[in-house]
């Protein structure tokens, strides 16, 4: 296998160790609550220590790739995230169960960046599109195939299982990321800015973690308010310090660049809007439908079946219309899916619901992909992980944003209807109010200039040899008209 299919199928493997982990645990928290002694609502808030940790530690791995080597520190982060499995299985307490999640978080704030670099340093720009294709799949499929799989593991094993599973997943990904991934480090790593971390890191954890448990009803509004304010003032706070700092670890002066603030703007109105779909449509098919866990996953798998179809066409679409005109079409087309699961009732036909899933999850792959890339297409080498820093913290406050956006409007709806009990009419409205979010995003894509990414997307040299074909066949025409007039004339 080439290098440019088996370095993102390396990433790919252990981000979507990741992105399983963090909701293969939703199904089993009473039974995780009940061995080590707490209710399931404090465990919620155990559980999002995890979220707490990524925004802590995200912004420090650009340089710490920098200064160690994205290889290394790739495989740190993967052993560091296996140490945090082994530590949540065998946790006996609350506490244990804390710390174990905190680690596991540091291990997921390398790795999803960090591996973002290393496909970024491995591959040649003219194949990004291909390889980011496969590294999207994980963030698709893995909020999907969670839940079912932790309902599986819970009710035939035990729960201890849901993090073991881990451990080959996680020793594959270092055995290859040794085998095959460069060393590559940078010859001149840049001062570490630790104020800038401290303020940025409070800034970040007070937003996503306020983000996290809003409308949810874990914490008290008060305290949920401060949370988001506090990360507000110390994000300003931090603002203020960048701009007189030559190395911040948030790097936002790159937000000058077209591509990178398109896909960052608009990536964030998209990624608002869908990632509320993963914590929506399980509530929907479980509480509304009155599916279990594991049938709801798959009938919600059937998402992740479009996102895998695809893989293979995303390079070749983009190359043949190019990435503006794709993502501003295809992000109200991926918007009007999402607002078509607001038309499902128990009266859907299952099969009905798994299609326009199918479909739906087919123009979502294809928007991740394109968003993904078209960021990097204007960033230069030296810059690349400060970009991968920057994009990672962006998209980790809109998963959050977008969770607490949709709890928000369930529970408005529920008051509106005025009952207390969750049933399924008060999910329409939250899956109208993302789409809506995530159709805003197409104006932001529809700004960007018309061959945005084209040497990214091969469309330059599309456009190139068309040229060169068209200028070739007047050349020929005109010789043929010459030579008609000289026959003529003789």
């Amino acid at each position: 296998m080439n290098k440019e299919r088996l370095i993102p199928l390396i990433v790919a493997a252990a981000l979507f160790m990741e992105n399983m982990d963090a909701t293969v645990i939703a199904t089993s928290l009473p039974a995780i609550a009940a061995d080590i002694g707490t209710s399931p609502l404090t465990l919620k808030l155990a559980i999002t220590s995890y979220l707490l940790s990524l925004a802590v530690f995200i912004p420090a791995s650009g340089w710490t790739a920098d200064r160690f080597g994205a290889r290394t520190v790739f495989s740190a982060a993967i052993a560091v995230f296996m140490i945090g499995s082994i530590g949540c299985a065998l946790s006996q307490s609350i506490t244990d169960f804390v710390l174990a999640r905190i680690l596991q978080g540091l291990g997921g704030a390398m790795m999803t960046p960090v591996g973002r670099l290393v496909l970024l340093r491995s591959i040649d720009k003219s194949a990004l599109v291909g390889a980011m294709a496969w590294m999207t799949v994980p963030a698709l499929i893995g909020p999907v195939i969670g839940p079912p799989l932790g309902g599986f593991i819970t009710t035939y094993f035990s729960w201890h299982w849901i993090f073991l599973i881990n451990i080959p997943i996680g020793l594959a990904g270092i055995f290859f990321a040794q085998r095959y991934i460069d060393p590559i480090r940078s010859d001149n790593p840049e001062r570490f800015d630790l104020y800038g971390l401290v303020l940025a890191g409070i800034g970040l954890a007070g937003i996503a973690f306020g983000l996290s448990v809003a409308g949810l009803g874990l914490l008290p509004w008060q305290v949920v308010v401060a949370l988001i304010a506090i990360g507000t003032i110390a994000m300003t706070l931090y603002l203020l310090h960048a701009r007189r700092t030559a190395s911040p670890v948030l790097d936002f002066s790159l937000l000058r660049l077209t591509t990178l603030r398109a896909s960052m703007t608009g990536g964030f109105l998209f990624r608002l809007g869908i990632g509320a779909l993963p914590f929506l449509l399980p509530l929907l098919m479980q509480i509304g439908f009155g599916l279990s866990p594991f049938h709801s996953g798959l009938v919600t798998f059937a998402s992740s079946a479009g996102a895998m179809g695809m893989k293979p066409l995303a390079a070749r679409i983009i190359r043949t219309f190019g990435f503006r005109k794709i993502m501003t079409i295809n992000a109200l087309v991926s918007s009007v899916f999402l607002a078509a699961c607001a038309l499902f009732t128990p009266a859907t036909p299952l099969l009905l619901i798994m299609i326009i899933l199918l479909v739906g999850g087919f123009f979502r792959s294809l928007q991740f992909t394109a968003i993904n890339t078209v960021a990097y297409a204007e960033v230069e080498t030296a810059q690349m992980s400060r970009a991968t820093t920057l994009v990672s913290v962006g998209q980790q406050l809109a998963i959050s944003a977008g969770v607490a956006i949709g709890a928000f409007a369930v529970e408005s709806t529920m008051a509106w209807h005025g009952t207390t009990t969750l049933g399924a009419d008060d999910f329409a409205p939250a899956f109208v109010v993302v789409a809506v979010l995530s159709a805003l995003s197409a104006y932001f894509f529809w700004r960007m200039p018309d061959d945005a990414g084209s040497e990214i997307s091969g469309r330059k040299a599309i456009e190139i040899s068309s040229r060169k074909g068209a200028a070739g066949a007047a050349a020929k025409t005109a010789t043929e008209e010459t030579q008609t007039a000289r026959d003529q004339r003789l």
